[in-house]
């Protein structure tokens, strides 16, 4: 029977995450999972996409604050729970959302490292985003995820995948927060609703993958893979694919170690042997 075998907290949109072995969920997924992310001056997002050393920015949750580091800078943080900070309108992909600033000081601190101007920005209580109605309920919604509050890949994937590579790369490479073992490779590919500690979950579409998974997590540095291997074994419709967006029915407790049910099952997605 599959198992809940890893989760990962990324508080930050884009920078390094961490893993937990129980956290709590709540109606935009992991309890304070993509909170907060970069902007620029204009109010857009920003992500390892546009700027790769995102990812050498460490985050980690302690004593109610969230803590940030970088190589060469000192440790900076801020309160989780706060309703403070000057409110603007930011963009994330195709959505507008009312978010709120957070420090100027941590924003100078961002700005230097990342050589760029930015500022860090959280989703307040009372601003909600919903999920693509294509393929979510009307009462889904996320924070500032993609698209999805959650991501699930298996471990079987990642080993397949690695396989027709000759490579080893770690599954941070891709971001999830779900990780699942004791399945066959890509067998999450069919699945269509499972639970999870009494949580129940849809998994309504597979998640296009862009550039993120090329780059190191370690050095910020691009390569060519896995992009280039999913390209020739998990295309389709012009897309690569890997992983499964995943949404949510109740708010409750994760565990590592959890059993999952399989619950309904259906033609895999993407439609690749």
């Amino acid at each position: 029977m599959p198992v809940l075998s890893q989760i990962h907290l990324y508080p930050v949109k884009s920078l390094a995450g961490f893993q937990v072995s129980t956290w709590p969920v709540d109606q935009n997924g992991l309890r304070y999972d993509r909170k907060w992310m970069l902007v620029d001056e204009q109010g857009d997002f920003l992500s390892q996409r546009r700027l790769p050393r995102m990812a050498l920015i460490s985050t980690q949750i302690k004593e109610q604050r969230l803590f940030l580091t970088a190589p060469g800078h000192s440790e900076y943080s801020v309160a989780l729970e706060t309703e403070d900070g000057e409110e603007l309108t930011v963009q994330i992909w195709h959505d507008q959302c009312i978010a709120k600033t957070c420090d100027a000081r941590l924003d100078n601190w961002l700005s230097d490292y990342l050589g760029t101007s930015c500022r860090l920005v959280y989703l307040p209580e009372h601003s909600i985003r919903r999920v693509d109605p294509n393929y979510a309920l009307s009462s889904d919604q996320t924070a500032f995820s993609d698209g999805f509050p959650f991501l699930l890949v298996s471990e079987a994937s990642l080993q397949a995948l690695n396989n027709a590579m000759s490579l080893e790369l770690d599954m941070i490479r891709f971001r999830p927060n779900l990780v699942v073992a004791e399945c066959a490779s890509y067998a999450e590919d069919s699945w269509r609703q499972i639970i999870i500690n009494d949580i129940h979950f849809r998994l309504p579409k597979p998640c296009s993958r862009c550039s993120v998974p090329t780059i190191d997590p370690q050095t910020a540095l691009s390569g060519k893979e896995p992009l280039t291997t999913l390209a020739r074994l998990r295309k389709w419709q012009n897309k690569v694919y890997f992983g499964q967006n995943v949404l949510h029915d109740q708010q409750g407790v994760l565990s590592v170690g959890s059993l999952i049910e399989i619950v309904e099952t259906g033609e895999r997605q993407p439609p690749l042997a």
